[in-house]
């Protein structure tokens, strides 16, 4: 989506308009600490969701130790609330790893209350949190982006244990009134109609025709304060610039003085290695993996010298931190059982972080439209927004694989591409400016690539 013009429009309208801040709800003041802030992921996604969002704050002036990124076990959330199934959450589960990560924060910033900012999923959960699991005396406010109250649909017949079913006994109880909690200033960022988890027509459901029972406004809540942002799609409404000037003022109060990143002079970088279960990531530490870590040509992706890191994670999955260039890519091979060995191009890093996180599919990788990609292949994604038709996204200089030619909501995040031929090459892959180089490696049949876009 082309922003350039949204952006001015959203600095101008939320500078004139300052309603009270989650700081001010939790009796800060300009002589106090800022709050702690958690910030809760979606479905299926991780603590680093969030980490582009965290350097904004930081580049902001916000105390790099008062922000923390919950990492939700079992991300992804059960056909059936009630029933257990391998590698899914309930939302009791979800609810539990959120407060879990409230604690931690809390203890570690000394604080009385935080501020929560959640996307997707972890709305019904940081609202779940609040109304039935001990959150209301210890949140100050809530931003919720991107979410999913009234559901993705709405069916009072079926699937009424579904955790994203309207007309589902979670949702109908969580949305019983107040739906904002008393003396809990409540933010919801919503895109004007490109959020796929927000549409009349059930289309992304595999039921195009039919009526999902929701409508573009179904993220709203009565009694929140509403920001809705024109173009962004469902990942976006977290992670876009124009979120995040909506998401820093509702805890400061203030527009943000910059949107850009400022890089560190001496960056470090470190994470978990984490796996796959039953069709679904696991955000479990993934005990005995190796990685290697390698600084690679921005051009070419050709390694540069020896590894900056080697190491096998131990029962936490954690490894580094690794000194970082600003501006320096790097190539992330990791190596574990029932895994292929994948490796992993990523956009550089200009600030230290420490969920610069690593999951690893099963198989191998590499399908458009259901079916198998021949040969050696190069996969890219972008884990915090999708590829648009509007967007300038190519793979190996072609248009990225995959997009609907004419379907105006975002809904593809991954594409990949075969490469033929028996010698090393590079494939190039562009977002909207930004590129990124890999190597192929025909003498490896058997290992996994990926590009990963940062924003």
């Amino acid at each position: 989506m082309k922003r350039a013009s949204a952006i001015r429009t959203m600095l101008a309208v939320l500078a004139a308009s300052l309603p009270a801040s989650t700081a001010r709800a939790a009796g800060e003041d300009a002589a106090r600490p800022t709050p702690p802030i958690v910030f809760v992921h979606g479905e299926g996604d991780s603590a680093v969701f969030w980490m582009p969002v965290l350097w904004r704050f930081e580049s902001n002036g916000y105390p790099a130790d008062r922000l923390f990124a919950a990492d939700i076990d079992h991300p992804s959330a059960r056909a059936d609330d009630t029933v257990a199934q391998e590698n899914r959450s309930s939302t009791k589960d979800a609810a539990d790893g959120l407060s879990q990560a409230v604690e931690r924060a809390l203890n570690a910033s000394e604080g009385d209350k935080v501020a929560i900012v959640a996307h997707s999923r972890g709305c019904q959960t940081a609202r779940n949190y609040v109304r039935n699991f001990g959150g209301a005396d210890k949140v100050a406010g809530m931003v919720l982006a991107g979410c999913v109250h009234h559901g993705v649909y709405a069916n009072s017949e079926e699937r009424l244990n579904s955790e994203y079913n309207g007309a589902g006994r979670f949702l109908t109880a969580l949305n019983q009134p107040p739906e904002v909690p008393k003396d809990i200033p409540v933010t919801v960022i919503r895109s004007d109609r490109f959020d796929l988890y927000a549409q009349p027509d059930a289309r992304f459901l595999g039921l195009p025709g039919q009526a999902t029972g929701v409508s573009f406004d179904a993220p709203e809540l009565k009694g929140a304060d509403s920001v809705v942002i024109d173009g962004i799609d469902h990942r976006e409404t977290a992670t876009s610039p124009e979120a995040f000037i909506a998401i820093y003022k509702a805890i400061t109060g203030q527009v943000p003085t910059t949107l850009d990143i400022e890089p560190e002079d001496s960056p470090t970088v470190a994470g978990e290695v984490s796996g796959y279960a039953n069709g679904a990531p696991t955000n479990l530490p993934l005990e005995g993996a190796r990685l290697t870590v390698f600084a690679v040509d921005s051009e070419t992706g050709e390694r540069q010298g020896e590894a900056v890191l080697e190491t096998t994670v131990g029962a936490d999955g954690r490894f580094g931190p690794f000194a970082a260039e600003p501006g320096q890519r790097y190539e992330f091979v990791v190596a574990a059982e029932g895994y292929p060995v994948t490796r992993i191009y990523r956009s550089s890093f200009p600030r230290s972080t420490d969920i610069a996180n690593l999951r690893l599919y099963p198989g191998v990788a590499g399908a458009i439209a259901g079916t198998t990609l021949p040969g050696e292949v190069v996969n890219v994604m972008r884990p915090r927004g999708y590829f648009g038709i509007d967007d300038n996204a190519t793979l190996g200089a072609i248009p990225i694989a995959g997009r609907p030619e004419t379907e105006e909501v975002p809904s593809v995040w991954t594409s990949s591409l075969p490469v033929d031929g028996d010698t090393p090459e590079t494939v190039v892959a562009g977002f909207n400016g930004e590129t990124i180089a890999a190597r192929t490696t025909p003498e490896n049949a058997d290992d996994v690539v990926w590009i990963e876009f940062l924003y």
